[in-house]
């Protein structure tokens, strides 16, 4: 994802448009619609990349019903009848560059409901509506040469609503178009643009173009603003991923029990973060048992010059590493999801492991990671920016975006700042940072 849109969503009244990079830092005073801006990114990544039906109250996001979401006017205004969102997404390797894709959501009752779809490439474009839940859609279509009407036909497919696939719609409409005849298909009108008088091969060869599908993968991670709390003893259970990270020392147990390499791999990157964050400097599975449906415990080992601290168990050493261990680990393992939505990851740490995170971070991130933060930490950004400075990141300037949001009265605009190769934040508002600075000012 390179830019989304939102316009009468929560917070945001006015159309924003925002770059999105490879690592993405969210700042900005409380309630100003961060966490609701990364609930969209995922609704937005289920619909364009998995063909998933928006779900609004999916956590650790639950935005509630359609007067929850949809923008207030303030006063007599009331709320907004409908709320826009939209992605710009990559398409599968080899594919032609970014499809544009673009949501616009109504109300049922007290329910949002998708009213219109639509994905572009340069000229070429489609657009599904639906007048209700139960309507078949209607599709336009069109390239630089014309445009075409097509209603849903009921003799050849099933019905289309709004919740299909735009994509797989799309390629199943074009299959009619070019197959069939207007009998078969019902309602298909094409109107070309002036000088046209027929659509061409090429016209259907650009529209196939718009069926190819983004890039998948695991879902995005989404974690929760606090993280489960730690546990003297766990019992043995099949590790599911979850917001909370509850699944994380069972997800560790069973790669200590079921694959010793890839164990060791994890330990040596855990531990590496431990060292340079000052948390702990080793992580071990302890069984209590000879078999591995018995119960475990997580211990932790702070080491100091030649001496070593006894190992501890995970929940007498301090509420920050139990706090940033799911973080880290889905960071981490060989297997993680292409992004991450991560609320204030540094909660519980110290100002040195919260620039360690940053550091680490700027290491995760690249072309095919991209992480999106909400955080409060200044020690985080300033890590972020020093180690583009220093040149300690892989990462080029335009690979970092820092989005600021600020209030404005009942609105909320979103500022898409970037930083440059000495660290500098370019594009700031004078109001960003200003409470640090004045603080930093009535200390001296």
């Amino acid at each position: 994802m390179n830019e989304i849109r939102l316009k009468n969503f929560r917070c945001f009244r006015e159309e924003q448009r925002v770059r999105l990079a490879p690592l993405t830092l969210l700042v900005g005073e409380n309630s100003t619609g961060k966490t609701s801006f990364m609930a969209m990114i995922r609704i937005l990544s289920d619909m364009a990349y998995r063909s998933i039906e928006p779900d609004f109250k999916e956590d650790p996001y639950d935005l509630g019903s359609f007067d929850e979401i949809a923008h207030h006017r303030g006063g007599k205004g009331g709320w907004a009848d409908t709320f826009e969102a939209g992605v710009n997404a990559k398409p599968s390797h080899g594919g032609r560059g970014a499809r544009r894709f673009q949501f616009t959501f109504g109300r049922s009752g007290t329910t949002p409901v998708l009213m219109r779809r639509s994905i572009s490439y340069g000229k070429t474009w489609a657009e599904e509506s639906f007048v209700d839940v139960e309507t078949n859609a209607a599709l336009e279509v069109g390239t630089s040469n014309g445009t075409w009407t097509v209603r849903s036909p009921t003799h050849l497919i099933p019905r289309f609503s709004s919740n299909g696939d735009i994509l797989r719609n799309l390629s199943l409409y074009l299959d009619l178009l070019v197959w069939t005849n207007t009998d078969q298909t019902g309602e298909v009108e094409f109107v070309p643009t002036e000088g046209e008088t027929s659509p061409s091969r090429l016209d259907f060869m650009r529209l196939r173009i718009l069926t190819e599908r983004p890039n998948q993968g695991r879902r995005p991670f989404a974690s929760a603003p606090v993280r489960s709390k730690p546990r003297r003893t766990y019992d043995p259970s099949r590790p599911t991923p979850d917001p909370e990270g509850d699944y994380v020392p069972m997800y560790l147990a069973d790669m200590y029990s079921r694959n010793k390499q890839a164990w060791r791999d994890l330990k040596e990157r855990l531990e590496d973060f431990g060292k340079t964050s000052g948390l702990f400097d080793e992580i071990s599975i302890k069984r209590l048992g000879n078999r591995d449906s018995e119960p475990f415990q997580v211990q932790i080992r702070k080491c100091g010059g030649d001496l070593k601290d006894p190992q501890r168990n995970l929940i007498d050493v301090g509420y920050g590493v139990s706090q940033v261990l799911p973080v880290i680990t889905e960071l981490l393992r060989e297997d993680a999801p292409g992004m991450f939505l991560l609320q204030q990851p540094e909660v519980h740490l110290h100002p040195m492991a919260q620039a360690a995170l940053g550091s680490l971070f700027c290491q995760v991130a690249g072309p095919d990671r991209q992480l999106v933060i909400e955080t409060h930490s200044d020690h985080l950004i300033n890590r972020v920016r020093m180690d583009f400075r220093d040149g300690e990141s892989d990462l080029s300037p335009d690979d970092v975006s820092i989005l600021y949001f600020e209030r404005e009265d009942l609105d909320v605009k979103i500022h898409s700042l970037r930083i440059d190769e000495e660290g500098n934040v370019l594009g700031a508002p004078d109001s960003y940072g200003s409470f640090f600075m004045q603080e930093t000012a009535r200390s001296l």
